[in-house]
């Protein structure tokens, strides 16, 4: 069943490359999908913690409310696709629902077009209907962030979690200007001494098996 994306709710995001391609082959395409990702997601949604790594990546976020959203759809162009902002016959509210995955869809649809003219190649480059998944739980959102954060490790991209030039991880630590909720995420660990030894800890193999199906 496919979830549908809702205001004020935390999602887990994340898809692969079809096939044994790559999404990233040199550093401008890292740069270049982030910046993206700051033209489609960060209207609709705040992002806690993300990892990219040559053929997927992982993204913890929360949308934004009904109200922002409403506000967005008023004031902004990114929202003039009157055939996804469709109105219930009930209710005469707006379903964001649509416009929230177009949102994403035209994120990975830029990102081909160039990625397939810098490339020289054609077709699709994600696999289609990227993975969601609902964070229900403090607990599960925890989690997620630290398996955010070591999959590099997982899947032998990096020795250290802290060699991902292309995660979260880092600029958790800094204090330098960024797009990220840093600060309300290190309130659910207290602190920084806290996230910190929470990303030290064993992995836990079923964790890694519950959060890739």
């Amino acid at each position: 069943m496919k979830i549908l994306l809702e205001p004020d709710k935390y999602y887990h995001i994340y898809n692969h490359a079809n096939g044994k391609e790559n999404l990233f082959v040199n550093e401008g395409n890292y740069h270049f999908f982030m910046e993206r990702y700051a033209k489609y997601i960060n209207p609709i949604a705040d992002t806690f913690a993300y990892c990219l790594m040559p053929n997927h990546f992982h993204f913890a976020i929360r949308i934004k409310s009904e109200e922002q959203l409403s506000q967005l759809s008023e004031n902004s162009k990114l929202f003039e696709l009157s055939e996804s902002l469709e109105l219930s016959k009930s209710s005469k509210r707006l379903d964001y629902s649509k416009v929230l995955s177009k949102q994403f869809s035209n994120l990975f649809s830029s990102y081909t077009q160039a990625f397939n003219k810098q490339q020289n190649r054609m077709g699709s480059l994600f696999i289609p209907n990227f993975s969601r998944k609902l964070i229900d739980s403090d607990t599960y959102f925890k989690q997620l962030i630290y398996y955010i954060h070591f999959n590099p490790v997982h899947h032998g991209f990096v020795n250290d979690l802290r060699d991902c030039k292309h995660s979260s991880f880092e600029t958790l630590f800094s204090e330098k200007a960024t797009n990220l909720k840093r600060e309300e995420l290190i309130e659910w660990f207290d602190d920084k001494d806290n996230f910190w030894t929470f990303h030290q800890k064993k992995i836990d193999t079923k964790m890694i098996v519950d959060f890739e199906k």
